[in-house]
């Protein structure tokens, strides 16, 4: 998830929030990866159920019932000069209890566009807290744009 999350960062995941509201977009979730549930994945929340997403010329395009013809996603969490790729360029419509995840380090990230949208049932919760290293401390709100950063 570099350049926003890093190995070896202590983390606090909210496993409550979900039980009372869904996931929306541009969260940073901890899921259960769908091939080896013993594995705990962090990425962030692209498409949400019902909704169609297509990665086409570098950008992230999603289409809902607000948005038929679909809108670009604006990624202010990735830096500028990043663009998002996927081979196939095919439209992928994202399930009634399904996500879709990428990760920030766009160009070397497991994600849905290898194994596709995750099921709700893998979701564990979002990221609540940043507490290692001291010099990272961030607390997140709703929409996982830092309220409190601490930096040296």
């Amino acid at each position: 998830m570099e350049p926003n999350f890093h190995d070896h960062e202590y983390l606090i995941v909210d496993e409550i929030s979900y039980r009372l509201a869904p996931p929306q977009r541009g969260q940073v979730i901890v899921f259960r990866y769908p091939r080896n549930p013993q594995e705990f994945f962090i990425k962030r929340i692209i498409a949400l159920p019902g909704e169609t997403v297509q990665i086409k010329d570098g950008k992230v395009i999603i289409f809902n019932s607000a948005y038929p013809d679909g809108f670009a996603l604006d990624e202010k969490y990735l830096p500028a000069d990043l663009t998002t790729y996927d081979q196939s360029e095919e439209k992928v419509t994202v399930g009634t209890n399904e996500y879709f995840v990428l990760g920030d380090n766009r160009n070397a990230s497991k994600d849905s566009r290898s194994f596709g949208p995750i099921d709700s049932s893998f979701i564990t919760g979002k990221i609540l807290f940043r507490g290692w290293p001291l010099n990272e401390i961030t607390v997140f709100n709703s929409d996982y744009w830092p309220q409190y950063q601490y930096n040296n």
